[in-house]
Protein backbone atom coordinates (compact mmCIF):
# COMPACT_ATOMS: atom_id res chain seq x y z
CA UNK A 1 0.00 0.00 0.00
CA UNK A 2 1.31 3.45 -0.94
CA UNK A 3 1.77 6.23 1.59
CA UNK A 4 -1.13 8.10 0.00
CA UNK A 5 -3.45 5.14 0.54
CA UNK A 6 -2.27 4.74 4.12
CA UNK A 7 -3.20 8.38 4.73
CA UNK A 8 -6.85 7.51 4.05
CA UNK A 9 -7.11 4.99 6.84
CA UNK A 10 -9.15 6.12 9.81
CA UNK A 11 -10.82 9.12 8.15
CA UNK A 12 -14.09 7.33 7.42
CA UNK A 13 -15.26 3.75 7.82
CA UNK A 14 -16.00 3.44 4.12
CA UNK A 15 -16.61 -0.30 4.41
CA UNK A 16 -19.51 0.34 6.79
CA UNK A 17 -20.74 3.35 4.81
CA UNK A 18 -20.81 1.41 1.54
CA UNK A 19 -23.16 -1.16 3.10
CA UNK A 20 -25.77 1.61 3.34
CA UNK A 21 -25.81 2.07 -0.45
CA UNK A 22 -27.54 -0.82 -2.24
CA UNK A 23 -26.46 0.16 -5.76
CA UNK A 24 -22.79 -0.17 -4.88
CA UNK A 25 -23.33 -3.95 -4.73
CA UNK A 26 -24.45 -4.07 -8.36
CA UNK A 27 -22.58 -5.91 -11.07
CA UNK A 28 -22.57 -5.21 -14.81
CA UNK A 29 -21.11 -6.81 -17.92
CA UNK A 30 -20.87 -10.44 -16.84
CA UNK A 31 -20.29 -9.93 -13.15
CA UNK A 32 -18.01 -6.90 -12.98
CA UNK A 33 -18.69 -4.96 -9.81
CA UNK A 34 -19.74 -1.36 -10.37
CA UNK A 35 -17.07 1.24 -9.61
CA UNK A 36 -19.21 4.35 -9.32
CA UNK A 37 -17.18 7.48 -10.03
CA UNK A 38 -19.92 9.91 -11.12
CA UNK A 39 -21.13 11.43 -7.87
CA UNK A 40 -20.71 14.97 -9.21
CA UNK A 41 -23.59 14.16 -11.58
CA UNK A 42 -25.70 12.43 -8.95
CA UNK A 43 -24.86 10.61 -5.75
CA UNK A 44 -26.06 7.19 -4.74
CA UNK A 45 -28.76 6.94 -2.06
CA UNK A 46 -28.42 5.18 1.29
CA UNK A 47 -31.09 2.86 2.65
CA UNK A 48 -31.96 5.48 5.27
CA UNK A 49 -33.13 7.86 2.52
CA UNK A 50 -34.89 5.12 0.55
CA UNK A 51 -36.67 3.98 3.71
CA UNK A 52 -37.78 7.53 4.51
CA UNK A 53 -39.31 7.87 1.03
CA UNK A 54 -41.09 4.51 1.28
CA UNK A 55 -42.38 5.24 4.77
CA UNK A 56 -43.76 8.60 3.68
CA UNK A 57 -45.68 7.10 0.77
CA UNK A 58 -46.85 4.09 2.76
CA UNK A 59 -47.87 5.86 5.98
CA UNK A 60 -48.13 9.65 5.59
CA UNK A 61 -49.01 10.46 1.96
CA UNK A 62 -51.23 13.56 1.83
CA UNK A 63 -51.04 17.12 0.61
CA UNK A 64 -49.51 19.64 2.98
CA UNK A 65 -50.75 22.84 4.62
CA UNK A 66 -54.35 22.09 3.65
CA UNK A 67 -55.97 19.21 5.46
CA UNK A 68 -56.93 19.16 9.14
CA UNK A 69 -57.02 15.37 9.27
CA UNK A 70 -54.26 13.37 10.93
CA UNK A 71 -52.40 12.14 7.85
CA UNK A 72 -52.29 15.61 6.31
CA UNK A 73 -50.96 17.07 9.53
CA UNK A 74 -48.29 14.34 9.62
CA UNK A 75 -47.28 15.12 6.03
CA UNK A 76 -47.07 18.83 6.82
CA UNK A 77 -44.93 18.14 9.88
CA UNK A 78 -42.55 15.99 7.85
CA UNK A 79 -42.30 18.56 5.05
CA UNK A 80 -41.71 21.51 7.33
CA UNK A 81 -39.45 19.38 9.50
CA UNK A 82 -37.24 18.88 6.44
CA UNK A 83 -37.02 22.66 6.12
CA UNK A 84 -35.83 22.86 9.73
CA UNK A 85 -33.17 20.23 9.04
CA UNK A 86 -31.88 22.03 5.93
CA UNK A 87 -31.80 25.36 7.77
CA UNK A 88 -29.68 23.82 10.53
CA UNK A 89 -27.46 22.05 7.98
CA UNK A 90 -26.50 25.34 6.29
CA UNK A 91 -26.63 27.44 9.49
CA UNK A 92 -29.42 29.66 8.17
CA UNK A 93 -30.47 32.43 10.60
CA UNK A 94 -34.13 31.53 9.95
CA UNK A 95 -35.99 28.51 8.62
CA UNK A 96 -38.12 30.93 6.60
CA UNK A 97 -35.07 31.68 4.44
CA UNK A 98 -35.09 28.13 3.03
CA UNK A 99 -37.10 27.77 -0.19
CA UNK A 100 -37.71 24.36 -1.70
CA UNK A 101 -37.41 24.10 -5.49
CA UNK A 102 -37.08 21.12 -7.79
CA UNK A 103 -33.30 21.54 -8.32
CA UNK A 104 -30.47 24.07 -8.25
CA UNK A 105 -31.26 25.14 -11.81
CA UNK A 106 -34.73 26.23 -10.73
CA UNK A 107 -33.23 27.99 -7.71
CA UNK A 108 -30.92 30.04 -9.93
CA UNK A 109 -33.69 30.79 -12.41
CA UNK A 110 -35.83 31.92 -9.50
CA UNK A 111 -33.21 34.50 -8.47
CA UNK A 112 -32.78 35.73 -12.04
CA UNK A 113 -36.51 36.20 -12.55
CA UNK A 114 -37.02 37.87 -9.19
CA UNK A 115 -34.39 40.46 -10.09
CA UNK A 116 -35.88 40.96 -13.54
CA UNK A 117 -39.27 41.81 -12.05
CA UNK A 118 -38.05 43.63 -8.95
CA UNK A 119 -38.43 47.30 -8.15
CA UNK A 120 -35.47 49.47 -7.28
CA UNK A 121 -32.94 49.10 -5.78
CA UNK A 122 -32.79 45.46 -6.95
CA UNK A 123 -34.12 45.73 -10.49
CA UNK A 124 -31.89 44.61 -13.35
CA UNK A 125 -32.34 46.78 -16.47
CA UNK A 126 -30.43 48.19 -19.46
CA UNK A 127 -28.34 50.46 -17.26
CA UNK A 128 -27.02 47.61 -15.09
CA UNK A 129 -24.57 44.71 -15.35
CA UNK A 130 -24.67 41.01 -14.48
CA UNK A 131 -21.44 39.19 -13.62
CA UNK A 132 -20.72 35.47 -13.73
CA UNK A 133 -17.68 33.31 -14.68
CA UNK A 134 -16.42 31.22 -17.56
CA UNK A 135 -16.31 28.07 -15.41
CA UNK A 136 -20.02 27.97 -14.57
CA UNK A 137 -22.45 25.14 -15.15
CA UNK A 138 -24.91 26.12 -17.86
CA UNK A 139 -27.52 26.52 -15.11
CA UNK A 140 -25.58 29.54 -13.87
CA UNK A 141 -25.03 31.01 -17.34
CA UNK A 142 -28.24 30.61 -19.31
CA UNK A 143 -30.61 32.21 -16.74
CA UNK A 144 -28.41 35.32 -16.73
CA UNK A 145 -28.20 35.36 -20.52
CA UNK A 146 -31.99 35.23 -20.66
CA UNK A 147 -32.27 38.01 -18.10
CA UNK A 148 -29.79 40.16 -20.03
CA UNK A 149 -31.69 39.57 -23.27
CA UNK A 150 -35.01 40.54 -21.70
CA UNK A 151 -33.80 43.60 -19.83
CA UNK A 152 -30.94 44.92 -21.95
CA UNK A 153 -28.47 44.49 -19.07
CA UNK A 154 -24.83 43.78 -19.92
CA UNK A 155 -23.49 40.31 -19.11
CA UNK A 156 -19.82 40.15 -18.03
CA UNK A 157 -17.68 37.30 -16.76
CA UNK A 158 -14.36 36.34 -15.22
CA UNK A 159 -12.06 34.20 -17.36
CA UNK A 160 -10.06 31.13 -16.33
CA UNK A 161 -6.30 30.81 -15.96
CA UNK A 162 -4.29 28.03 -17.59
CA UNK A 163 -4.24 26.09 -14.30
CA UNK A 164 -8.01 26.18 -13.84
CA UNK A 165 -8.43 29.11 -11.45
CA UNK A 166 -10.56 32.21 -11.86
CA UNK A 167 -8.63 35.12 -13.31
CA UNK A 168 -9.44 37.92 -10.87
CA UNK A 169 -6.67 40.24 -12.06
CA UNK A 170 -9.27 42.64 -13.45
CA UNK A 171 -11.86 42.26 -10.70
CA UNK A 172 -12.37 46.03 -10.37
CA UNK A 173 -13.14 46.31 -14.09
CA UNK A 174 -15.51 43.33 -14.10
CA UNK A 175 -17.45 44.23 -10.94
CA UNK A 176 -18.31 47.92 -11.17
CA UNK A 177 -20.79 50.42 -9.77
CA UNK A 178 -23.24 49.24 -12.43
CA UNK A 179 -23.14 45.61 -11.25
CA UNK A 180 -26.44 44.42 -9.76
CA UNK A 181 -25.70 40.72 -9.27
CA UNK A 182 -22.58 38.54 -9.15
CA UNK A 183 -23.36 34.84 -9.51
CA UNK A 184 -20.65 32.18 -9.40
CA UNK A 185 -19.98 28.61 -8.40
CA UNK A 186 -18.35 27.80 -5.09
CA UNK A 187 -16.85 24.59 -6.52
CA UNK A 188 -16.57 23.94 -10.26
CA UNK A 189 -18.31 20.80 -11.45
CA UNK A 190 -15.81 20.27 -14.28
CA UNK A 191 -12.51 21.68 -12.97
CA UNK A 192 -12.99 20.89 -9.29
CA UNK A 193 -11.74 24.39 -8.43
CA UNK A 194 -12.79 25.89 -5.09
CA UNK A 195 -13.22 29.59 -5.78
CA UNK A 196 -12.03 32.51 -3.58
CA UNK A 197 -15.41 33.51 -2.20
CA UNK A 198 -14.19 36.20 0.19
CA UNK A 199 -12.36 38.22 -2.45
CA UNK A 200 -15.30 38.21 -4.85
CA UNK A 201 -17.90 39.01 -2.21
CA UNK A 202 -15.76 41.80 -0.76
CA UNK A 203 -15.61 43.52 -4.14
CA UNK A 204 -19.34 42.99 -4.76
CA UNK A 205 -20.19 44.53 -1.41
CA UNK A 206 -18.00 47.54 -2.19
CA UNK A 207 -20.25 48.42 -5.14
CA UNK A 208 -23.52 47.32 -3.54
CA UNK A 209 -24.07 44.28 -5.78
CA UNK A 210 -25.95 41.18 -4.67
CA UNK A 211 -24.13 37.83 -4.62
CA UNK A 212 -25.59 34.46 -5.61
CA UNK A 213 -23.56 31.29 -5.05
CA UNK A 214 -24.11 27.98 -6.80
CA UNK A 215 -23.20 25.51 -4.06
CA UNK A 216 -24.34 22.36 -5.88
CA UNK A 217 -20.82 20.87 -5.74
CA UNK A 218 -20.13 22.24 -2.25
CA UNK A 219 -23.13 21.33 -0.11
CA UNK A 220 -22.56 17.55 -0.44
CA UNK A 221 -18.84 17.70 0.30
CA UNK A 222 -17.99 20.32 2.91
CA UNK A 223 -19.41 22.38 5.74
CA UNK A 224 -21.74 24.95 4.15
CA UNK A 225 -22.36 27.93 6.43
CA UNK A 226 -24.43 30.59 4.69
CA UNK A 227 -23.77 33.11 7.44
CA UNK A 228 -20.01 32.69 7.10
CA UNK A 229 -20.24 32.95 3.30
CA UNK A 230 -21.99 36.33 3.56
CA UNK A 231 -23.69 35.83 0.20
CA UNK A 232 -27.25 36.98 -0.50
CA UNK A 233 -28.44 33.77 -2.17
CA UNK A 234 -27.13 30.19 -2.10
CA UNK A 235 -28.48 27.43 -4.35
CA UNK A 236 -27.92 23.67 -4.18
CA UNK A 237 -29.66 20.41 -5.01
CA UNK A 238 -30.64 17.29 -3.10
CA UNK A 239 -29.71 14.51 -5.48
CA UNK A 240 -25.98 15.26 -5.28
CA UNK A 241 -25.99 14.99 -1.47
CA UNK A 242 -27.42 11.43 -1.12
CA UNK A 243 -30.97 12.79 -1.38
CA UNK A 244 -33.64 12.11 -4.01
CA UNK A 245 -34.04 13.84 -7.34
CA UNK A 246 -36.70 16.51 -7.71
CA UNK A 247 -35.72 18.65 -4.71
CA UNK A 248 -33.48 21.71 -4.60
CA UNK A 249 -32.90 24.57 -2.20
CA UNK A 250 -32.60 28.30 -2.51
CA UNK A 251 -31.47 30.12 0.59
CA UNK A 252 -31.91 33.88 0.59
CA UNK A 253 -31.52 36.66 3.13
CA UNK A 254 -34.83 37.33 4.87
CA UNK A 255 -35.07 41.01 3.98
CA UNK A 256 -34.47 40.25 0.29
CA UNK A 257 -37.11 37.55 0.22
CA UNK A 258 -39.56 39.97 1.78
CA UNK A 259 -38.84 42.68 -0.80
CA UNK A 260 -38.52 40.65 -4.01
CA UNK A 261 -41.53 39.55 -6.07
CA UNK A 262 -42.54 35.91 -6.61
CA UNK A 263 -41.75 34.16 -9.86
CA UNK A 264 -44.50 31.51 -9.94
CA UNK A 265 -48.13 32.11 -9.07
CA UNK A 266 -50.69 29.62 -7.81
CA UNK A 267 -51.90 27.89 -4.70
CA UNK A 268 -50.15 28.15 -1.35
CA UNK A 269 -48.14 31.27 -2.26
CA UNK A 270 -51.02 33.68 -1.63
CA UNK A 271 -52.78 35.30 1.31
CA UNK A 272 -55.91 36.56 -0.49
CA UNK A 273 -57.12 36.33 -4.08
CA UNK A 274 -59.86 38.25 -5.86
CA UNK A 275 -60.55 38.65 -9.53
CA UNK A 276 -58.93 42.07 -9.32
CA UNK A 277 -55.72 41.39 -7.38
CA UNK A 278 -53.86 39.09 -4.99
CA UNK A 279 -51.64 39.44 -1.96
CA UNK A 280 -48.80 37.03 -1.24
CA UNK A 281 -47.87 34.85 1.68
CA UNK A 282 -44.64 35.54 3.55
CA UNK A 283 -41.47 33.73 2.52
CA UNK A 284 -40.76 30.89 2.03
CA UNK A 285 -44.31 30.01 0.88
CA UNK A 286 -44.37 33.11 -1.33
CA UNK A 287 -41.94 31.28 -3.63
CA UNK A 288 -43.42 27.76 -3.43
CA UNK A 289 -46.49 27.84 -5.67
CA UNK A 290 -48.59 24.71 -6.00
CA UNK A 291 -48.15 21.29 -4.45
CA UNK A 292 -44.49 21.14 -3.41
CA UNK A 293 -42.11 18.17 -3.74
CA UNK A 294 -43.27 16.70 -0.43
CA UNK A 295 -41.79 13.21 -0.56
CA UNK A 296 -38.58 14.60 -2.03
CA UNK A 297 -38.25 17.09 0.82
CA UNK A 298 -38.75 14.28 3.31
CA UNK A 299 -36.00 12.36 1.52
CA UNK A 300 -33.73 15.40 1.62
CA UNK A 301 -34.34 15.71 5.35
CA UNK A 302 -33.26 12.09 5.75
CA UNK A 303 -30.18 12.80 3.62
CA UNK A 304 -29.26 15.72 5.87
CA UNK A 305 -29.66 13.45 8.89
CA UNK A 306 -27.39 10.86 7.28
CA UNK A 307 -24.63 13.29 6.33
CA UNK A 308 -24.81 15.04 9.69
CA UNK A 309 -24.50 11.73 11.56
CA UNK A 310 -21.22 11.05 9.73
CA UNK A 311 -19.95 14.63 9.94
CA UNK A 312 -19.36 16.98 7.03
CA UNK A 313 -15.81 17.81 8.07
CA UNK A 314 -14.94 14.10 8.14
CA UNK A 315 -16.48 13.69 4.69
CA UNK A 316 -14.49 16.67 3.43
CA UNK A 317 -11.20 15.33 4.77
CA UNK A 318 -11.88 11.87 3.34
CA UNK A 319 -12.59 13.32 -0.10
CA UNK A 320 -9.52 15.52 0.05
CA UNK A 321 -7.37 12.46 0.73
CA UNK A 322 -9.08 10.44 -2.03
CA UNK A 323 -8.61 13.32 -4.47
CA UNK A 324 -4.95 13.69 -3.58
CA UNK A 325 -4.44 9.98 -4.17
CA UNK A 326 -6.38 10.08 -7.43
CA UNK A 327 -4.39 13.03 -8.75
CA UNK A 328 -1.14 11.23 -7.96
CA UNK A 329 -2.26 8.03 -9.71
CA UNK A 330 -3.75 9.77 -12.74
CA UNK A 331 -0.62 11.85 -13.31
CA UNK A 332 1.25 8.55 -13.65
CA UNK A 333 -0.84 7.58 -16.70
CA UNK A 334 1.01 8.31 -19.97
CA UNK A 335 -0.61 10.97 -22.21
CA UNK A 336 -3.16 11.91 -19.56
CA UNK A 337 -3.81 15.64 -19.12
CA UNK A 338 -5.77 16.92 -16.15
CA UNK A 339 -8.03 19.86 -16.98
CA UNK A 340 -7.99 22.00 -13.84
CA UNK A 341 -5.86 22.20 -10.71
CA UNK A 342 -3.39 19.33 -10.34
CA UNK A 343 -3.02 19.59 -6.57
CA UNK A 344 -5.60 18.76 -3.89
CA UNK A 345 -5.35 22.22 -2.34
CA UNK A 346 -8.40 24.43 -2.98
CA UNK A 347 -10.12 21.86 -5.16
CA UNK A 348 -13.05 19.50 -4.88
CA UNK A 349 -13.42 15.81 -5.62
CA UNK A 350 -14.16 16.00 -9.36
CA UNK A 351 -11.24 15.47 -11.77
CA UNK A 352 -11.60 16.01 -15.52
CA UNK A 353 -8.97 14.78 -17.94
CA UNK A 354 -8.15 13.89 -21.53
CA UNK A 355 -6.20 10.85 -22.64
CA UNK A 356 -4.02 11.54 -25.67
CA UNK A 357 -6.15 11.87 -28.79
CA UNK A 358 -8.69 9.27 -27.65
CA UNK A 359 -12.15 10.82 -27.59
CA UNK A 360 -13.61 10.96 -24.05
CA UNK A 361 -16.73 9.10 -25.18
CA UNK A 362 -14.53 6.20 -26.29
CA UNK A 363 -12.68 6.35 -22.96
CA UNK A 364 -15.94 6.20 -21.06
CA UNK A 365 -17.33 3.33 -23.10
CA UNK A 366 -14.25 1.15 -22.64
CA UNK A 367 -14.15 1.97 -18.92
CA UNK A 368 -17.80 0.95 -18.65
CA UNK A 369 -16.90 -2.47 -20.04
CA UNK A 370 -14.58 -2.76 -17.02
CA UNK A 371 -17.42 -1.75 -14.66
CA UNK A 372 -16.03 1.76 -14.11
CA UNK A 373 -18.71 4.46 -14.34
CA UNK A 374 -17.40 7.94 -15.20
CA UNK A 375 -18.89 10.99 -16.90
CA UNK A 376 -17.93 12.08 -20.41
CA UNK A 377 -18.79 15.22 -22.37
CA UNK A 378 -18.62 18.91 -21.54
CA UNK A 379 -20.49 18.40 -18.25
CA UNK A 380 -22.87 21.30 -18.94
CA UNK A 381 -19.81 23.57 -18.87
CA UNK A 382 -19.05 23.94 -22.56
CA UNK A 383 -17.31 27.35 -22.22
CA UNK A 384 -14.61 25.59 -20.17
CA UNK A 385 -13.97 23.10 -22.98
CA UNK A 386 -13.82 25.97 -25.47
CA UNK A 387 -11.36 27.78 -23.19
CA UNK A 388 -8.97 24.81 -23.25
CA UNK A 389 -9.53 23.89 -26.88
CA UNK A 390 -10.93 20.43 -26.24
CA UNK A 391 -14.20 18.83 -27.39
CA UNK A 392 -14.96 17.18 -24.07
CA UNK A 393 -13.39 15.51 -21.04
CA UNK A 394 -13.66 12.35 -19.02
CA UNK A 395 -14.57 13.13 -15.42
CA UNK A 396 -14.13 10.96 -12.34
CA UNK A 397 -15.78 12.26 -9.19
CA UNK A 398 -15.64 10.91 -5.67
CA UNK A 399 -17.75 10.95 -2.52
CA UNK A 400 -17.91 9.64 1.02
CA UNK A 401 -18.24 6.03 -0.21
CA UNK A 402 -15.29 6.21 -2.64
CA UNK A 403 -12.20 4.11 -1.90
CA UNK A 404 -8.56 3.99 -3.01
CA UNK A 405 -9.29 0.63 -4.61
CA UNK A 406 -11.77 2.35 -6.91
CA UNK A 407 -9.13 4.88 -7.90
CA UNK A 408 -6.83 1.96 -8.72
CA UNK A 409 -9.62 0.36 -10.77
CA UNK A 410 -9.94 3.60 -12.74
CA UNK A 411 -6.20 3.73 -13.45
CA UNK A 412 -6.18 0.05 -14.45
CA UNK A 413 -9.14 0.74 -16.71
CA UNK A 414 -7.32 3.62 -18.38
CA UNK A 415 -4.41 1.33 -19.13
CA UNK A 416 -6.90 -1.00 -20.78
CA UNK A 417 -8.19 1.97 -22.81
CA UNK A 418 -4.65 2.83 -23.96
CA UNK A 419 -4.00 -0.77 -24.97
CA UNK A 420 -7.35 -1.04 -26.76
CA UNK A 421 -6.61 2.00 -28.90
CA UNK A 422 -3.00 1.12 -29.43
Amino acid sequence: MTDARQGLSGLLDTEAIRKDFPLLDRTVHDGKKVVYLDSAATSQKPRQVLDALNTYYERHNANVHRGVYTIAEEATALYEGARDKVAAFINAPSRDEVIFTKNASESLNLVANMLGWADEPYRVDRDTEIVTTEMEHHSNIVPWQLLAQRTGAKLKWFGITDDGRLDLSNIDEIITEKTKIVSFTLVSNILGTVNPVEQIIRRAQQVGALVCIDASQAAPHMVLDVQALQADFVAFTGHKMVGPTGIGVLWGRQELLEDLPPFLGGGEMIETVSMHSSTYAPAPHKFEAGTPPIAQAVGLGAAVDYLTSIGMEKIHQHEKAITEYALKRLLEVPDLRIIGPTTAEDRGAAISFTLGDIHPHDVGQVLDEQGVAVRVGHHCARPVCLRYGIPATTRASFYLYSTPAEVDALVDGLEHVRNFFG
